[in-house]
């Protein structure tokens, strides 16, 4: 007799350094569409997602009108809204939607502000080759909820260049959640390993997640980033 997974994603109230990607007029935001964490730089000022979160597929050419909005929940934006002046996704994303390059890096700031979002809401550290099976925070917005959800399981190897994460209840908008290890129990900060996104644009089933593998590859694209911080 077999038994079922007994996790699920569960709801709560966030984590500084984890937020929504909300569409955004300039003035105003509207829905949230995606997830994203902000991520250990030099500069301060970076946000990782996936980049199939911030590329208009019918358009060919990436979003412009979004904002990161770390830490929200019940309709609350406790660090503001931080918008992008520059979205850096790698050309094998761009010329093909490459599954294993499906990872985007957000260069953000808020008008007016010299504050770094680093310096606001904590950082997640980037983990490269981190292997394949360790325990795993996932966090992630539901498009229709207002607040995130959080689940914790081993991931396992799907191929050599996709990581696999077992755990029911991440629908549309749960895209470019962080995978966490090694998470602090008193901040909520870990390494981030992965992002919801990679073969099949993170899963087309609410009950398994993907990421790609951060190779070197990602790294050079976290490099580039930080260049352009």
């Amino acid at each position: 007799m077999t038994q079922s997974n007994p996790l699920t994603g569960t709801a709560f109230t966030g984590l500084p350094q984890i937020g929504a990607l909300f569409g955004y007029d300039g003035t105003s935001t509207s829905t949230h569409f995606c997830s994203g964490s902000v991520v250990a730089s030099n500069t301060g000022d970076l946000v990782i997602t996936a980049a199939h979160c911030v590329y208009d597929s019918s358009s060919g050419s990436l979003l412009t009108d979004l904002a990161f909005v770390p830490g929200y929940h019940d309709g609350q934006q406790p660090y503001g809204v931080w918008t992008p002046s520059q979205i850096v996704v790698a050309p094998q994303w761009l010329s093909d939607q490459d599954p294993d390059y499906d990872v985007a890096f957000l260069v953000v700031h808020q008008p007016g502000s010299s504050q770094r979002i680093q310096d606001a809401v904590g950082a997640d550290q980037l983990g490269v080759d981190p292997g394949f099976a360790a325990l795993t925070q996932v966090v992630g917005y539901p498009s229709d909820t207002e607040q995130p959800i959080t689940c914790t399981d081993y991931t396992k190897q799907f191929s050599p260049t996709q990581l696999e994460f077992d755990c029911p209840g991440y629908p549309d908008g749960t895209s470019g959640g962080p995978f966490l290890t090694d998470v602090d129990p008193q901040t909520g900060v870990g390494t981030v390993v992965g992002v919801i996104g990679g073969y099949e644009t993170g899963g087309d089933t609410p009950d398994v997640s993907y990421s790609a593998y951060f190779s070197d590859a990602i790294d050079s694209l976290f490099q580039q980033a930080e260049a352009a911080g």
